[in-house]
């Protein structure tokens, strides 16, 4: 059961410092948005190479950009532990997530709410991560998407079937009050934005968010 603090509620002109508050976390979500895949711009390549250097933490990029198969290998190389591509956006899904892993990085592929998974389960055996959105990608701050837990059920029955080591993780909505309902569902890995950063003491948030789905294991 692992924490993954977004970022995209931190404090942008401090980044380094808003890294350390998590430290106690497993790894920090970095939401890269391109104002194309969806309206938001946030950050890119180079603010993901400089946080590299300094997080505490693996960072955990979720690139919701345009032409993943050109440019998320280039995250791994930037110092990314982990990319993840959307699905609707690469051309060739199970060509880009061989490359993440040739480059040294974890392979996520993500769902968008209205994407269905059977799909993409084939791809799952060149995966090390799905991400099923709980909210529509593009701003932080959304309420949780409930209707999204049969999706994380039908992962998890796949990655029960397929025997790998393969994460699940929900992103958007994700807080004290919902994350049981994720872990129970069969996710093992938490995005949590406002929930964290806007708590008084990040570090605690993230204790409190790692106790409550303690005991959930699959």
């Amino acid at each position: 059961m692992q924490i993954s603090p977004s970022i995209l509620s931190a404090d942008f002109a401090n980044l380094q410092s808003e890294l350390d508050r998590i430290s106690n976390a497993d790894w920090a979500h970095v939401d890269v948005m391109d104002a194309h895949f969806v309206p938001n711009l946030t950050l890119g390549l180079p603010v993901v190479e400089a946080l590299a250097r300094v997080s505490p933490i693996p960072l955990d990029c979720h690139l919701m950009i345009e032409d993943p198969d050109r440019w998320a290998p280039e995250y791994v190389e930037a110092g990314a532990g982990s990319a993840t591509f959307h699905v609707e956006a690469a051309r060739d899904p199970r060509a880009l997530a061989r490359a993440l892993r040739a480059a040294g990085g974890r392979a996520g592929m993500a769902l968008k709410p209205g994407t269905p998974w059977a799909p993409y389960a084939e791809l799952l055996p060149d995966l090390d991560m799905v991400l099923v959105m709980t909210v529509e990608p593009g701003f932080g701050g959304q309420r949780f998407m409930a209707d999204q837990m049969p999706k994380v059920r039908e992962v998890r029955e796949a990655v029960r079937r397929h025997g790998g080591e393969v994460w699940i993780q929900v992103d958007g909505g994700v807080s004290a009050s919902t994350i049981e309902q994720c872990a129970e569902a069969g996710a093992d890995v938490f995005v949590a934005g406002s929930a964290v950063y806007g708590a008084e003491d990040a570090a605690a948030a993230v204790t409190e968010l790692r106790d409550l789905v303690r005991g959930h294991g699959h």
